[in-house]
């Protein structure tokens, strides 16, 4: 089984250009966002309860980062506790833009979706390597935890 620094180490080897680098911590994140976002506005009534009720907390983005969540503990408690942390933040997000901008979240979201992985694209073109994820679907999750990793390590938290 791959370890935490694993991921990390074969994330980065696709991204070592510092135009990327900079792109990445733009794009990753609103990718993150986007994707949680555009999964709150399924609507769950299907499911047989109201999701949204838990003042607009549950919905199927949060099922992802729970699965997400998941998968960081079996690596590392420390990554897994930061990416919690990150993922509160995501939610508080589109709970706020859900109730603020109800009729324009889902055209913000994938307009901001679409731009983002424009981005990506433009970095992964200079860079001269495909995106990660193309090899494994693992690697989406382990963007965000990529950049993570650079902030544990300037402050001196090892995960």
């Amino acid at each position: 089984m791959k370890t935490m620094q694993d991921w990390l180490d074969a994330y980065g080897v696709s991204h070592q250009n510092p135009s990327n680098k900079l792109i990445h911590w733009f794009c990753v994140p609103l990718i993150f966002f986007t994707i949680i976002g555009l999964l709150s506005r399924i609507p769950t009534q299907q499911l047989g309860a109201d999701y949204l009720a838990f003042h607009g907390y549950l919905h199927i983005g949060t099922l992802l980062l729970i699965f997400g969540l998941m998968f960081f503990l079996r690596l590392s408690k420390t990554m897994a506790f930061f990416m919690a942390l990150i993922s509160l933040l995501v939610l508080w997000g589109v709970k706020e833009v859900n109730v603020h901008f109800p009729q324009q979240a889902l055209f913000l979201y994938l307009l901001v979706f679409i731009l983002a992985w424009v981005g990506q694209f433009i970095g992964h073109k200079i860079e001269g390597e495909k995106p990660s994820f193309f090899d494994d679907l693992k690697f989406l999750l382990i963007g965000p935890a990529w950049l993570m990793s650079f902030i544990l390590n300037k402050i001196g938290v090892k995960y």
